[in-house]
């Protein structure tokens, strides 16, 4: 792939830098983000500030422009995120439903799905959680046992989900759910369908994270009477739908490449501060870090090229998904080994370096080899769908 942008793209890049120095909510370039330490707060700005993007159609653009995209290719929607993200711009709050709710409308909804929902989605009037997860399946969505039993106009679904993102604030749930019990495999029978998360029978349980946090949660489905015309794709065939979702949670992720690109030279700088580079242990550990974060850019480029080309995500994408979960830990085993003593302290505390941010991406990180699909399946997926390994 030739890495130059072409003068097109580039143009995007200058006209979105532009737009962005103009109504970024601080200073561009030098300033940071405001920090809101309440969730719901945190949330409404979100909303307010991806608004204001979509209105601008700075967000979905790859999506056509008769739904509020720009109807970009992948490379430019890669521009654009890379410039969100170097910004400081916030991550976006309905960045579920932007990046995984619409990629599979636009390929498994129908025209009326589409025009209903996907506006709503790109200006955050409208907020979405993914109903994949339960209790005794994870990442192991086959064995899911949520029933979604038809009715007269619809279906009645019962079941329990669980890390559940930011279900506390969303309307909507893409939901997967049992439609046929006793299909002969585990992978058929199973339906994709959209919950109303407001309507009666839906019960939404925050959970309580190591950062003190709570943006995931329970939700317990009891007799959900969802309507017909909320399924996504054909009755049974949910798992080829939900596939799709997945390879697009796991395929190019330049937003955590730019994270990872600011807390490497952020990490260095507090190295330098810190006197780490005295230690020789410690000095390899850096370099190390910074490499991997550059390995994970040419990862990225090399998803991005497929993409160029017109093929759609596949499950190579979990292979970029293990390598940056298990990236970050190390860098944040090497930053806490960095503040050395300051290493325990938390946001407030006298004499800690970053004011407790450090702190709060280790704890958060710690989650990296679990959400999205654990590291274990990951490996499995590589191995029998990459690699066409036998099983056992």
């Amino acid at each position: 792939m030739d890495l130059r942008t072409t003068p097109e793209q580039e143009a995007l890049r200058e006209e979105l830098r532009g737009w962005l120095t103009e109504n970024l909510p601080w200073e561009y370039g030098v300033g940071l983000p405001p920090r809101i330490d309440d969730l719901a707060e945190a949330v409404a700005f979100g909303r307010r500030w991806q608004a204001s993007l979509a209105a601008a159609r700075w967000v979905g653009v790859t999506w056509p422009r008769d739904l509020g995209g720009r109807g970009l290719g992948a490379v430019e929607n890669f521009v654009v995120t890379e410039e969100l993200a170097r910004a400081r711009a916030p991550e976006l709050v309905g960045r579920i439903g932007v990046n995984l709710v619409g990629p599979t409308l636009l390929a498994h909804g129908t025209d009326e799905q589409r025009r209903r929902w996907l506006p709503q989605i790109l200006s955050a009037d409208e907020l979405w959680c993914q109903l994949f997860s339960e209790p005794d399946a994870g990442s192991d969505l086959a064995s899911l046992r949520t029933r979604a039993t038809p009715v007269e106009g619809g279906y009645r679904v019962t079941g329990q989900k669980v890390w559940t993102s930011y279900a506390q604030f969303a309307d909507w749930g893409l939901c997967l759910a049992r439609t046929d019990p006793d299909a002969p495999k585990r992978q058929q029978g199973i339906s994709v369908l959209v919950v109303d998360l407001h309507a009666p029978g839906v019960e939404v349980r925050p959970l309580v994270q190591l950062t003190g946090e709570a943006e995931f949660n329970e939700v317990i489905l009891n007799d959900v009477f969802v309507p017909a015309d909320r399924l996504i794709g054909t009755e049974g065939q949910g798992w080829a739908v939900a596939g799709s979702t997945l390879a697009h949670e796991r395929g190019v992720n330049p937003r955590q490449l730019v994270i990872h690109s600011q807390l490497i030279a952020e990490l260095l700088a507090l190295a330098e501060a810190e006197g780490g580079f005295d230690d020789r242990r410690r000095r390899q550990a850096l370099a190390q870090a910074y490499t991997e974060v550059r390995l994970f850019q040419l990862h990225n480029w090399r998803s991005l090229s497929a993409l160029a080309k017109g093929e759609e995500p596949g499950p190579e994408g979990s292979a970029l998904k293990l390598y940056w979960s298990e990236m970050s830990k190390r860098l944040h085993r090497t930053a806490m080994d960095v503040l050395g003593p300051a290493a325990p302290l938390w946001a407030g505390a006298e004499g800690n370096p970053g004011g407790g941010a450090w702190q709060r991406s280790w704890l958060y990180y710690q989650a990296s080899s679990i959400f999205a699909g654990t590291n274990e399946i990951q490996r499995t997926l590589i191995a029998e769908r990459v690699l066409g390994l036998p099983r056992g």
